[in-house]
């Protein structure tokens, strides 16, 4: 019998490709969105059950998560701009604001009447206003959706993370406090310099990148020239220790701002970022930590029942207040449930800060990205199909 684990790398990936095209077709038929089915099939395959991969081929992982995130961010960036308009912009800041908001407040409140911890209350809060952008775009790829809510998810979800990133910071600053350890300014200050400093190096690299991917010029390379940049503004934002995920969303603003020939750099991107997405997809149910789900407890289960509530309700009434198009006030919360790797990431940084919940909070935070990437997206489709445009027609595939 052959050993699974001493397949060669290159015999991997290509049965990887060949999964995330079984996947869409299987997603087509079914209605299950793909990263749902390469969630569930890396899951199978990894060291959880059948451990058919070996484990050197999934330390690929952090680097794969990587390269795919920053091209997501920087097609964010595209949609973000070109859907900041005056009529727009207040709008989504609001509806963005209320989605991240209102689930940290639920979560706190409601971890703390179960636990008592409120350091353990007030880090999960933090953890709860984050969402998974490549889950939440993978979707609207795959459907081809159209329409307010399309336009407005792509909006709220790019911001959505800054918000997270501040929120989670002042939570982690507070946690601190009530833990014993005192007010520290430079921990209450890293949330405001990991944005203001991505979204500067965003438009330092935006701003070169603007003018030479944005000739046209038949026969030129601009899928190499825009992914250089594009992994060059990651690279020096996680050099920097900034999040890279906002360089690239404020580097794709920029680029779409200043181009000339704007839809040339985000078109490369867009059919670069596939293959990198299936691998990143499937990488990732292989790296979950399944037999976790059985030692969260109720403090997990009301962490997902809370940050469920917060995020539809949020999105609901900052929509609501801001007179936001009916099928955004009806759907677009339901769309922010899937939560990924920007959680994972916040719950290391717990260690750092707060030893004494470390290990609860990574173990909620892996069994509820387990939890909301199998089930995220299946919502997030049925509610992008089920809305309605300005003309009440279902959003469908184009």
């Amino acid at each position: 019998m052959a050993n699974f684990n001493q397949l060669p790398d290159l015999l991997i990936v290509g049965l990887i490709f060949l999964a995330g095209w079984a996947a869409h077709v299987v997603g087509s038929k079914t209605h299950i969105p793909r990263i749902t089915l390469l969630l569930l099939l890396g899951i199978t395959t990894g060291p959880a059950v059948l451990n058919l991969v070996p484990a050197e081929f999934t330390a690929y992982f952090p680097t794969v998560a990587h390269l795919a995130l920053a091209m997501i961010g920087f097609l964010l960036g595209e949609s973000l701009y070109r859907h900041d308009k005056k009529q727009d912009q207040h709008s989504i800041l609001w509806i963005s604001l209320g989605a991240s908001l209102l689930p940290a407040i639920f979560v706190f409140l409601t971890c703390w009447m179960i636990s008592g911890n409120i350091v353990l209350s007030l880090v999960l809060g933090g953890l709860s206003s984050a969402t998974d952008p490549a889950a939440t775009v993978d979707v609207l790829n795959e459907i081809q959706a159209k329409g307010k809510l399309s336009d407005a998810l792509k909006s709220v979800v790019a911001i959505d993370d800054a918000w997270g990133v501040i929120i989670f910071s002042f939570a982690l600053v507070l946690g601190a406090m009530f833990a014993g350890d005192g007010f520290s300014y430079i921990t209450a200050l890293r949330g405001i310099i990991d944005v203001a400093g991505a979204i500067a190096l965003g438009i330092v690299v935006g701003l070169p990148m603007s003018r030479l991917v944005g000739r046209n010029i038949p026969g030129e390379p601009t899928m190499v020239e825009a992914m250089g940049f594009v992994f060059v503004c990651g690279g020096l934002a996680l050099y920097l220790d900034l999040s890279y995920l906002l360089a690239c969303m404020a580097l794709g603003a920029t680029v779409a701002r200043n181009a000339k020939q704007v839809s040339r750099p985000f078109h490369e991107i867009e059919r670069a970022s596939e293959p990198f997405l299936v691998v990143f997809f499937l990488l990732s149910g292989m790296s979950l930590q399944v037999d976790a789900i059985f030692t969260i407890g109720m403090v997990g289960v009301v962490y997902v029942i809370a940050r469920s509530t917060g995020k539809v309700v949020g999105a609901r009434l900052s929509a609501s207040l801001t007179s936001a198009h009916p099928s955004i006030q009806h759907h677009l919360g339901w769309c922010l449930l899937p939560q990924a790797g920007v959680a994972i990431g916040m719950a290391l940084m717990v260690a750092e800060v707060l030893p004494s919940v470390a290990e609860q909070v990574l173990t909620i935070a892996v069994v509820t990205t387990v939890f909301f990437e199998l089930t995220g997206p299946v919502i997030a489709r049925r509610h992008i199909l089920r809305a309605t445009d300005s003309e009440g027609r279902t959003e469908q595939p184009r």
